[in-house]
C-alpha cells in the first residue's frame, strides 16, 4: 500500500546555481556544461571505485533475469552498458534530462555496437512518458539525490515497473564513523572542488555535488522513503565503509 504522505526533503533545496528556476532546469543546466568532461572527472574523484560499484550493484538483479531495464538519470550511459555487459538484456532505455550527457552516451554505445540494445531518450523521471508495468527493472546511479521532488520520482518509478520488478538504486553518502568521516568531509570539501574546477569549465557544479550528498537522506531513513513510495522488501546495503550505499526495493 501506498501512503500518500508527502514532504520536502532537504537535497531537494540543494540547487547548482542562485538562480529563481527550478532545480530540474538547474541540474540540465549544469549536466549539459560538463558533460564532455563528466567521464575523466567521474572516475578520476573516485579513484576507479565506482565501476565496482556498479557491477555490485547490478549483480542484485541477476536473479531476476531482467530483460527490460529502465536506466534513470543514466547520464553518459555507464550503468546501462554495464547492466547490459553483465545481465544482457534485451532492450535497455537510458533517460536523462540532459541532452549533452546523453549524446556522450550514444556515442559510446554505437562505438561499442549496443545501439539496438541501449537507446536514449531526453525524459524528466518526475514524470515519464512510459505505460504502466512497463519493464522489469529500474536502475539509478549517483542521480537520484538531484530529483526535484523524491516522492514525485519514486511514485513514477514504482508505477513503470512491473508486479514483481525491482529498483536497485546506488548513490554516494556521508561515512557516519572515525576516522573515515573526517576523511571523506575533506575528500568531498576540498578535493572535490578543486579538481572539479581544474578539469571542468563549471566551477558551481563540484561545489555542488558535496552540498547535495550531505543533504541527501540515507541508510535507514532512504529505506523509508522507498518502503512509503510503495517499495516492498526495501534494504540498503554500504560500501568502502559508508561512502556509497546502495538500495533495494520491489514493487
Amino acid at each position: 500500500m501506498t501512503l500518500n504522505l508527502h514532504m520536502t526533503y532537504q537535497a531537494e533545496k540543494v540547487v547548482p546555481y542562485e538562480s529563481s528556476e527550478n532545480k530540474g532546469a538547474q541540474v540540465e543546466r549544469m549536466f549539459d556544461s560538463i558533460a564532455e568532461n563528466y567521464d575523466t572527472l567521474n572516475h578520476t574523484l573516485s579513484m576507479g571505485i565506482d565501476r565496482g560499484w556498479r557491477k555490485k550493484g547490478l549483480l542484485t538483479l541477476k536473479d531476476l533475469k531482467p530483460q527490460s531495464i529502465l536506466d534513470i538519470a543514466t547520464g553518459t550511459g555507464d550503468l546501462a552498458i554495464e547492466a547490459y555487459r553483465l545481465l544482457g538484456s534485451e532492450k535497455i532505455t537510458g533517460i536523462d534530462i540532459s541532452e549533452g550527457m546523453m549524446e556522450v552516451g550514444r556515442q559510446k554505445v554505437a562505438k561499442l555496437g549496443l545501439s539496438d540494445k541501449i537507446t536514449f531518450e531526453k525524459q524528466d523521471c518526475m514524470s515519464l512518458d512510459i505505460a504502466d508495468n512497463s519493464y522489469d527493472a529500474a536502475i539509478v546511479a549517483f542521480g537520484i539525490r538531484n530529483f526535484e521532488d523524491l516522492d514525485k520520482g519514486l511514485k513514477e518509478i514504482h508505477r513503470i515497473l512491473k508486479p514483481g520488478g525491482r529498483l536497485m538504486i546506488l548513490e554516494l553518502s556521508s561515512p557516519e564513523h572515525f576516522p573515515m568521516k573526517q576523511a571523506y568531509w575533506l575528500y568531498s570539501r576540498l578535493f572535490i572542488p578543486t579538481v572539479g574546477r581544474f578539469i571542468s569549465k563549471d566551477k558551481t557544479a563540484y561545489s555542488y555535488l558535496p552540498k547535495s550528498i550531505e543533504a541527501f537522506v540515507q541508510g535507514k531513513e532512504m529505506v523509508g522513503v522507498l518502503s512509503k513510495n510503495g517499495f516492498r522488501n526495501a534494504k540498503c546495503k554500504t560500501y568502502t565503509l559508508g561512502v556509497c550505499s546502495m538500495y533495494l526495493g520491489e514493487k
